[in-house]
């Protein structure tokens, strides 16, 4: 039945595609894409309530047949993503182009849904390269800034998305050197020599990573996010994430077979991944605008998902089948929550580009002016990447740290000491991000600044409130949502679902180690808050007292004196500077003599940290060899029949070599 549904959803956003590429209403074909969203939805409500295990055969390419299987995992992963994904197909997008947009979202859905249940290397690798495709379709038809800085980002995207797709198609090589599906894939490697099964894995690392922003790869993200809209951006932090996740684990744990190495693959996925969340997370809090705040935070986000996969490597190899199934459930946590939350200020970010015209994250009082509806689901969602109770990202962290603390449980030192180590990190890296989002709502939302604009579109703003109220639904449901996990095979992620949940309380597997429950704190916080709103009621009786607030010195406030985006992360920027290595540059326009100013202007940024060091050399040195390698186009008809003449005797020499 659940694949019958995802059949019928990649019509409908084949039909999307159709619609939007014959120049027909973008209405229509926004339509079509909704539709196969709701649809799959319920495929992914059906999967979940099943073990999993039929693969129906779809058709013959060639000699292989192509099969499709949706684990309950996946299901999982996707049914989030597809929440945010119908409500920003629902709130719309402000794209230049919205025919375009939606060609790149339903191939972007389509290919999601193949890395999702494909289960053969070559239709993985087409569905892999159909999402790829399909987000710079999207950056494409967004074009929210000037039109080089839209095609430098896609490309910027895809090249280094094409790097990790090299990286793919090297590891199914090895791994589908006897038969393209993967069922027979840890045959093919068992027995094989350690330092031949670690390579591949790192070459697994490297190709999802690429999509899941792990260092270096990170770096494309706030460039593409930066120059697309926050419909875009939804997307490309929800579904499309949450597949890539899916496709990582789903290698590590199905594809690689059991070998000594696999302690170090582990504690390599625990270690990148916590540097990458602290480093993301770093950028963020940096940031001015709400696209590359949000982006780099998806990065952190996808990047503590992977710690969690690292763990549940570790307790692998030392045979804890619960605690393997406890970890990789908890990336499964952390990312559906995720992509509600992202999904949520994804939109409201579009929502302060409509007001005002811009995505800066500036005090502009945007609050005051709307629904208080509004900010009740845009604070939802942060206080959910904030990881504050009770929200989902409160609830996926605390599992987390509940992983790491099980080091003791493992027995070789360098197991321990990753764990150590992500303890440390992600310890860090909750502090900054709630710094972030206090930033983002405190200065992006409020503030006195700021002159009356439009009020908005009502169905964006409706779009935000039911997202923002997932998320805490999302936490707040817990004890039964996970029972949709119980039936998962991967990674025994259904054994550990099941001792998940006490009651109303989620436990770390063992009741008696410790709980919490953000289903009873929503039940009993109302009654606890008329407390201090009775004070509150009390205080205004008996009179306000005004006092003067600190303004750096100053007995009045200024207007000009109000916080900034700079101002608020300045002291963390100065901190780190040898992780930022911040510039400034002011330049000041005079006339006839220095002391008459004319202008000044005021530029500063931070370095990135793999820009320099990694991409602007590569640039380079693509840049010499094409250069080199322009001589074989010089148009001479005679070089051009010798080129031929050369490669018809490479292949009839390799025939007769054979």
């Amino acid at each position: 039945m659940s694949l019958d549904l995802f059949g019928v959803a990649a019509l409908f956003w084949g039909l999307a595609l159709l619609l939007a590429a014959s120049c027909r209403s973008a209405a229509t074909s926004r339509m079509a894409l909704a539709l196969g969203i709701v649809v799959a939805l319920a495929g992914c409500a059906a999967s979940a309530l099943s073990d999993g295990r039929a693969a129906v055969p779809l058709f013959f390419s060639g000699a292989i047949l192509v099969r499709f299987r949706i684990d309950p995992a996946a299901a999982w992963l996707l049914g989030w993503g597809l929440v945010a994904a119908l409500a920003t197909v629902y709130a719309g997008t402000p794209a230049h182009r919205p025919r375009l947009w939606t060609s790149g979202a339903s191939l972007s859905l389509l290919g999601a849904l193949g890395v999702a249940g494909g289960q053969d290397g070559v239709s993985f690798l087409i569905a892999w390269e159909l999402m790829s495709l399909g987000g710079a379709a999207l950056l494409l038809g967004d074009r929210q800034g000037p039109v080089p800085q839209n095609g430098r980002a896609a490309l910027f995207m895809l090249a280094l998305l094409e790097v990790g797709s090299v990286a793919l198609l090297a590891a199914i090589l090895i791994l589908g050197a006897h038969h393209i599906a993967f069922a027979s894939w840890p045959a093919t490697l068992r027995g094989a020599p350690s330092g031949l099964i670690f390579v591949t894995g790192i070459l697994l690392v490297v190709g999802f990573g690429a999509k899941l922003g792990l260092l270096p790869f990170y770096e494309w993200y706030p460039e593409a996010y930066g120059a697309a809209s926050g419909a875009t951006g939804a997307l490309l932090s929800g579904v499309i994430l949450n597949a890539a996740w899916f496709g990582l684990a789903r290698g590590i744990f199905q594809w690689l077979p059991r070998f000594p190495g696999l302690t170090a693959f582990g504690a390599l996925l625990v270690v990148v991944g916590t540097l990458t969340a602290v480093l993301a997370i770093l950028y963020a809090f940096q940031q001015e605008d709400w696209r590359r705040l949000l982006a780099f935070s998806s990065a952190e986000n996808a990047a503590v998902a992977v710690v969690a996969l690292g763990a549940a490597v570790l307790f692998r190899q030392d045979h804890l089948p619960l605690l393997e199934g406890f970890a990789f459930t908890v990336g499964l946590l952390q990312l559906g929550g995720h992509s509600l939350a992202k999904g949520t200020l994804m939109l409201t970010a579009d929502h302060v580009h409509e007001t005002r015209d811009h995505y800066r994250i500036t005090q502009s009082r945007i609050l005051a002016r709307n629904p208080w509806t509004l900010g009740l689901g845009t604070l939802c969602a942060v206080m959910s990447l904030a990881a504050l109770p009770p929200q989902a990202g409160f609830v996926s962290e605390w599992y987390l740290f509940q992983t790491v603390f099980q080091d003791f449980r493992l027995h070789g030192a360098l197991a321990q000491i990753a764990l150590a180590f992500a303890g440390a990190g992600l310890a860090l890296t909750a502090a900054i991000a709630l710094a972030t989002m206090v930033k983002l709502f405190g200065i992006g939302l409020l503030g006195k600044n700021g002159v009356p604009g439009p009020a908005g579109a009502a169905r964006r703003k409706g779009a935000i409130l039911a997202l923002g109220l997932a998320v805490l639904g999302y936490a707040v449901g817990m004890p039964w949502w996970i029972q949709g996990l119980m039936h998962g095979r991967l990674a025994y992620a259904g054994h550990a679902a099941a001792l998940l949940v006490h009651g109303l309380i989620l436990v770390p597997l063992n009741p008696h180690f410790a709980f919490i429950s953000p289903t009873l704190l929503v039940i009993v916080g109302p009654p606890l808050a008329l407390i201090p709103l009775g004070l509150l009621a009390f205080g205004m009786r008996s009179g306000r007292r005004a006092t003067p607030i600190w303004a750096h010195g100053l007995r009045a406030l200024p207007q000009a004196s109000a916080t900034t985006a700079l101002a608020f992360s300045n002291a963390l920027r100065e901190f780190y500077s040898f992780v930022y290595r911040p510039r400034t540059i002011a330049l000041r326009r005079t006339e006839k003599r220095s002391y008459f100013i004319k202008a000044v202007r005021f530029e500063y940024g931070q370095t990135p940290l793999f820009g320099p060091a990694l991409f602007t050399p590569a640039t380079r040195l693509v840049r010499a060899l094409a250069r080199r390698a322009s001589i074989l186009q010089g148009g001479s008809m005679n070089a051009y029949l010798a080129y031929i003449g050369i490669l018809l005797l490479l292949v009839l020499g390799s025939v007769f070599w054979g």
